[in-house]
């Protein structure tokens, strides 16, 4: 099986050769691998102590993000370096300050494997939440390089746990230890004979409890709020376009909406701009110096990445998207720790925390216009509902913090 995994791997590399002369993210993911070493030789010298952690792509890193602080914290004489397989991941976090070297994961083939690890020499290597490459942990286990898995999650339908995936099992073998985020977890992989497995939780609590302690101020938001209540919508989809435009359109000028589309292309952009009947301004025009009037608008477009979170501590209402589209609903944790209400789409149920938030009621889940339209008029209209369940969400992420330490203490110890 390990033959006919490393043919389709070497297909695989030869087919996305082809993609990148149709797909721009196809391009970056091929021209990006051409520029791993060169940006490692003049990062990393033959001496240097590195610490090797690996995210498939942003929601990844983010995940990992609390425990490559502390260990940089823990460990300053090392230099860490962070590996991404997805362009979305590379692309917005190329140039983190976290790390000391930033770059693709190139291709799982024996020689990459053995080129990238001889290259690096890591200490310490963590893969973060899933994504294991079977040479790449072959290598590793061959030169005795002590790996972690963290805030992982397994689940049936992996080919660990069917008959084909003896070759899958045995790369986990490279693990020192599995820090998991459940129960359920921990028993696959203990169903496998792997007992060296810890439930830790989920980092991605440290990472949203930590912005609270950061300067969260944006003055063209709060001159946009101008204290009135105000709906953040996002990471959005036109499928939940489709609904909150609607509502939009028919509400109170006294509400004010700022959406924040998971797709910023200008075409999307100005498609959404112009099915609002409401006063709109973009971000672009702000930072142009095109609107100095901001407040006068109801709905604020961010056409740009990287505030979002930001913006969600102005929130009285949250609107996360996605959950109208697969694989779901996009991260509910930021809105959640500013203690604020949040309404979903109905795919949300591979997703523990917005099942858990669903089932407490800091969380509505809806799934068609009048569902909407109901869950924000409450939110809107009953001050002591719109309040508590804010307080559940603040609540629930303060409970399931701390999974960063228990990873570190064993690690150190």
């Amino acid at each position: 099986m390990l033959f006919l995994y490393n043919l389709i791997i070497l297909l695989a590399s030869q087919v996305v050769k082809l993609l990148a002369l149709f797909s721009p993210k196809m391009k970056l993911f091929v021209n990006g691998r051409k520029e791993v070493f060169p940006i490692l030789q003049s990062k990393i010298n033959a001496n240097d102590k590195t610490i090797w952690f690996h995210a498939a792509s942003l929601g990844e890193y983010e995940q990992g993000l609390p425990v490559i602080e502390k260990i940089k914290e823990k460990f300053p004489n090392h230099k860490i370096v962070v590996t991404f397989f997805s362009p979305s991941g590379y692309e917005v976090r190329k140039n983190n300050t976290v790390a000391d070297a930033t770059v693709y994961l190139p291709l799982d083939t024996k020689s990459n494997a053995k080129k990238f690890i001889k290259t690096i020499n890591p200490e310490l290597v963590f893969f973060i939440k899933y994504e294991y490459w079977p040479n790449y942990l072959n290598e590793l286990k061959k030169l005795q390089i002590k790996t972690y898995l963290i805030s992982g999650i397994f689940r049936e339908n992996q080919a660990f746990f069917k008959w084909y995936g003896g070759f899958y099992k045995n790369a986990l073998k490279t693990f020192d230890y599995f820090f998991v985020q459940n129960d359920s977890s921990k028993k696959l992989i203990q169903s496998i004979g792997f007992n060296n497995v810890k439930i830790s939780g989920d980092t991605r609590f440290d990472r949203v409890v930590s912005i609270l302690e950061r300067n969260n101020s944006l003055d063209f938001i709060e001159n946009f709020k101008d204290n009135k209540t105000t709906i953040v919508i996002g990471s959005s989809w036109p499928k939940d376009e489709n609904l909150l435009v609607e509502y939009i359109n028919k509400s109170s000028d006294e509400i004010k909406f700022i959406i924040a589309p998971h797709n910023i292309k200008a075409e999307q952009i100005s498609n959404l701009k112009s099915q609002i009947t409401k006063k709109t301004i973009l971000f672009s025009d702000v930072q142009t110096g095109r609107d100095l009037f901001i407040k006068e608008n109801n709905v604020f477009i961010i056409d740009t990445i990287g505030i979002l979170t930001k913006i969600y501590s102005y929130a009285d209402i949250a609107y996360v998207g996605g959950g109208f589209g697969n694989p779901g609903v996009h991260n509910i944790l930021e809105p959640a720790t500013f203690g604020v209400p949040i309404v979903i789409g109905s795919n949300y149920s591979h997703f523990a925390e917005a099942t858990a938030l669903v089932h407490q009621e800091g969380c509505i889940s809806i799934s068609n216009q009048n569902e909407l339209n109901d869950a924000f008029n409450l939110l809107i209209n009953n001050e002591d509902e719109r309040l508590e369940k804010g307080h559940v969400c603040s609540t629930f992420v303060q409970m399931n913090k701390g999974a960063t330490d228990i990873i570190l203490k064993h690690i150190i110890e």
